[in-house]
């Protein structure tokens, strides 16, 4: 066989390996998660550390997040990050692995003070990964009589210039938080008056979304925007004249946590990233990527004392004891997903 002949053989054989997927043996890890929510070098590194692949797809919602696992629409994933009430509706209907301690020695490293809030402080079924405190970003330039409160969406001067959260729980929830009550409420007249405040609210807005608006905040495409902490502090580093608070009201406080889900393939390999994720020295450089603390209590002497001193990573006594869980509020979560189903056929 001549060279050419040689070199058309090789050829071939490497793109039918390739259409095989022969060409990489490494196992994959496939994580299902929010999106900018990881370092890329990390990621990067814990392939090579381990000799794997990670493949990353993204949701912009819890709901996204279980309509998808209920449709069963995608190759199973092996590790996923919903917020914790969503950890005890996936746990309850059995979609969730129980986590091996001995796979995880860094799990010692998680912060105690948040773990006593958390829905699952033993960390049978999840570890948490990040911590989101619901606030409000605006342009100080733009808005130079803002005051810290629920009640700016009733702006007129701001009529589409403002956004919310598409999600049921975070904008009824800050509705009932601007009431007075809590962002858990099931009884009904409260819920009534919350859905007519948000209502109110919608004349007012550019419209409900979870993505965009950190990009059209930092861009001046919007002035004011209902959002993730973590977000608006990406949106802040791009556009130094955002600010964010929390309103006086009261917010919600949500745990992002780590869980492997019970079809799950990569088990060990899941477990290990769990383990990788709580190294002190990775937990401060996800945290200083992402922008939200990622509560590991060895990793805050890493953090930047820029870090240290936000005020949003780390709220003051005062304004935590005004944030709230979101909890999973079992069949009245049905209220809530109808109420949100009226608001959004609203005109």
């Amino acid at each position: 066989m001549n060279g050419e002949r040689i070199g058309r053989w090789l050829a071939c054989a490497a793109a039918l390996a390739l259409a095989c997927g022969c060409a990489d043996k490494r196992p994959t890890l496939r994580i299902y998660t929010w999106s900018d929510y990881a370092k890329p070098e990390l990621l990067q590194r814990f392939e090579r550390e381990n000799r794997c692949r990670i493949v990353v797809e993204t949701y912009d919602s819890n709901e996204a997040l279980y309509d998808s696992l209920a449709a069963r629409d995608k190759e199973p994933f092996d590790l996923l990050f919903p917020s914790s009430y969503m950890v005890k509706i996936l746990r309850k209907q059995g979609l969730l692995l129980p986590l091996n301690p001995e796979w995880i020695p860094n799990l010692k490293n998680v912060d105690p003070s948040y773990l006593a809030q958390a829905f699952d402080p033993q960390m049978t079924y999840s570890v948490p990964y990040a911590v989101t405190v619901t606030s409000l970003g605006y342009l100080a330039k733009d808005v130079p009589d803002f005051k810290p409160s629920w009640m700016m969406f009733d702006r007129a001067d701001l009529q589409g210039r403002m956004t919310m959260l598409a999600d049921v729980r975070e904008t009824i929830g800050a509705a009932l938080k601007s009431l007075g009550c809590s962002l858990n409420s099931t009884n009904d007249q409260e819920l009534a008056a919350a859905k007519d405040v948000v209502l109110r609210w919608k004349k007012n807005l550019a419209g409900f979304e979870n993505e965009r608006y950190k990009t059209d905040l930092a861009a001046g495409a919007i002035r004011l925007a209902h959002g993730y902490s973590g977000d608006l502090m990406l949106a802040q580093a791009d556009n130094a004249d955002v600010r964010i608070a929390v309103p006086l009201e009261g917010s919600a406080l949500s745990f992002d946590d780590m869980v492997i889900p019970a079809d799950a393939k990569q088990i060990l390999l899941a477990h290990r990233f769990i383990n990788f994720i709580l190294d002190p020295q990775v937990a401060a450089e996800m945290t200083e990527y992402i922008c939200y603390l990622c509560p590991n209590e060895v990793s805050y002497q890493y953090l930047s004392e820029e870090s240290r001193r936000n005020p949003i990573l780390f709220p003051p006594p005062e304004v935590v004891e005004k944030l709230e869980m979101i909890a999973d509020l079992g069949e009245a979560n049905a209220k809530y997903a109808k109420i949100w189903e009226e608001i959004e056929a609203a005109e």
